[in-house]
């Protein structure tokens, strides 16, 4: 198994080309406080990757950094090569980066039908005139409800009445429909019950098989952790391992997940 305890650890792949997500001796911090510490990680296209780690080690502030809602002090993030540290949030929905942060924020009031809709706004400006242009701007894709049937059968209730589950499954369609390369995802099983568990880890996982998706997600649910391709474990706000996860020791199961 490829494990080590340099913040170094990365995974290389010479036949997957540009990663699609580099992160590079990331340094991150809340006013004095050293939160990340020379992270580095990588995510390659059509992957999933698993960021492991117990609570408080710097994982979700991690996705916010790469997603630009925090200022990294040092370092660089770089999707399918191409820098993005000086892009709002917005600009890096709009250039392939889906978030899906713990807490889902389904918006409770809007039915479910309108939840979707508004993650079209991540599509870029020439997209989004062509599908008004074709009467399809507020036209759900197929595809969608292939991954989460149960949302077909839902669209006309409001977000605050779906189980945490639904939500959950509402929260990462939202995302998908913007088109993203690169699909970020904070905890999506936490305070879910196990069925819908494995209704959302297959979901996941067919969107990796089927659209060649990469996606990067923070899980405490070993189920699901096994469902990706490689994992990285944070302490103390670095990477001190990572690996296949089809080689996932008893160990650092132990040393990272078990509560």
């Amino acid at each position: 198994m490829s494990q080590t305890n340099s913040a170094t650890a990365q995974f290389t792949d010479p036949t997957t080309g540009t990663p699609m997500l580099q992160v590079s001796d990331l340094n991150v911090y809340y006013g004095e406080s050293h939160i990340l510490r020379n992270v580095d990680m990588t995510v390659h296209p059509g992957k999933m990757v698993c960021l492991i780690g117990r609570n408080g080690v710097g994982k979700t502030t991690l996705l916010k950094s790469i997603m630009g809602l925090l200022k990294p002090r040092r370092g660089t993030i770089e999707l399918a090569g191409t820098p993005i540290l000086t892009k709002s949030p917005d600009q890096r929905a709009r250039i392939g980066i889906g978030y899906v942060p713990q807490g889902r924020e389904v918006i409770p009031r809007l039915t479910v039908k309108e939840n979707l809709i508004l993650g079209m706004e991540a599509l870029p400006d020439a997209e989004k005139k062509l599908l008004r242009s074709r009467g399809k701007s507020q036209t759900i894709p197929d595809e969608i409800f292939e991954v989460f049937p149960v949302l077909k059968t839902m669209l006309w209730r409001q977000g605050g009445d779906l189980s945490g589950g639904q939500q959950q499954q509402l929260a990462i369609a939202r995302a998908l429909i913007g088109r993203p390369r690169l699909l970020v995802l904070d905890e999506p099983t936490e305070g879910i019950q196990p069925s819908i568990i494995l209704e959302i880890e297959a979901g996941v996982r067919r969107i990796v098989q089927t659209t060649g998706i990469s996606v990067l997600l923070v899980e405490q649910h070993l189920h699901f952790v096994r469902q990706a391709d490689w994992y990285y474990a944070m302490q103390k706000g670095g990477i001190v391992a990572s690996g296949s996860t089809s080689e996932l020791s008893n160990e650092v199961v132990q040393r990272f997940l078990a509560v």
